[in-house]
């Protein structure tokens, strides 16, 4: 049986464990950047390891923007939850604010009040699906706006396939250094407007060493850009590309490029 505070303490010791621990995969990726480059790009690279490394140890967050509260939901059909979800997660993210601590980062998106707490109008953004089974799977992703601001979406035509390599390319050639790179790209391909959206930010949580040939040949695509390591030039722009696809109207081909910084802060518990 799940309960609320279980909810509850799961998110805050979620958003502990993201903001402050990288996963095996991004470290590896950048440590193998940091072998293939050199001079500026390189000390970079090293820069970024010894920060990850310092926030492990001292159990701080590895950057300054703790981004925004992004929630993946898996509920199991089968296990019977007695409270309201929403309102036990949303608590978590309140406390994990004080606790973690979070940046309060949640504003009106015209008076620019800030809520602070991470909460308000529609937020946190939590993704619910319903899943086989009898356990609640629960990820977060607190995420920049630095590498939010840059990401971007395309309804492209049925007879444009060839083309979405070169969107992807592009999207990443305009963002330059803003996001932080070496970035991660989430690729969304396919359903509708926002579906495509979401499949781009969903393809972040993957192993980012995990890439199909289609993949990597995106990835080759936006390493040859030479933007490289906070965008002082290099070999690695981009550590991987993600794609997630889903089948779409057949007048439509709905593209989502969602970019993250080499900071790609995620972390999963399941309860029951």
């Amino acid at each position: 049986m799940v309960s609320y505070n279980d909810v509850v303490d799961t998110v805050v010791e979620l958003f502990r464990e993201a903001e402050t621990s990288l996963g095996d995969d991004v470290i590896s990726a950048l440590q193998a950047a940091c072998e293939r480059e050199e001079g500026v790009a390189r000390k970079i690279l090293e820069a970024i390891l010894r920060n990850i490394e310092l926030a492990r140890e001292k159990r701080v967050p590895m950057c300054q923007d703790t981004g925004l509260p992004v929630i993946f939901v898996e509920l199991g059909r089968d296990l019977g939850i007695e409270f309201n979800l929403r309102d036990a997660i949303t608590e978590g993210v309140v406390r994990a604010t004080k606790e973690v601590p979070l940046r309060p980062n949640a504003v009106h998106p015209l008076t620019r009040h800030n809520s602070g707490d991470n909460t308000g109008m529609h937020m946190p953004l939590i993704y619910f699906d319903i899943v086989e089974g009898s356990e609640l799977r629960l990820t977060v992703m607190p995420k920049g706006a630095g590498s939010e601001n840059v990401s971007a979406i395309k309804m492209m035509l049925p007879g444009d396939v060839d083309k979405i390599p070169l969107f992807v390319a592009e999207v990443v050639r305009n963002a330059g250094g803003k996001p932080c790179p070496p970035v991660i790209v989430g690729v969304g391909i396919g359903t509708t407007f926002d579906g495509a959206a979401k499949l781009a930010k969903k393809a972040l949580l993957r192993d980012i060493t995990k890439m199909s040939k289609y993949e990597q040949e995106i990835l080759e695509k936006v390493n040859s850009l030479g933007i490289g390591p906070m965008g002082l030039g290099g070999k690695t722009t981009a550590l991987s590309v993600l794609v997630e696809m889903g089948h779409c109207h057949t007048a439509s081909l709905p593209v989502a490029v969602n970019i993250q910084c080499w900071a790609n802060r995620h972390a999963t518990a399941v309860l029951g």
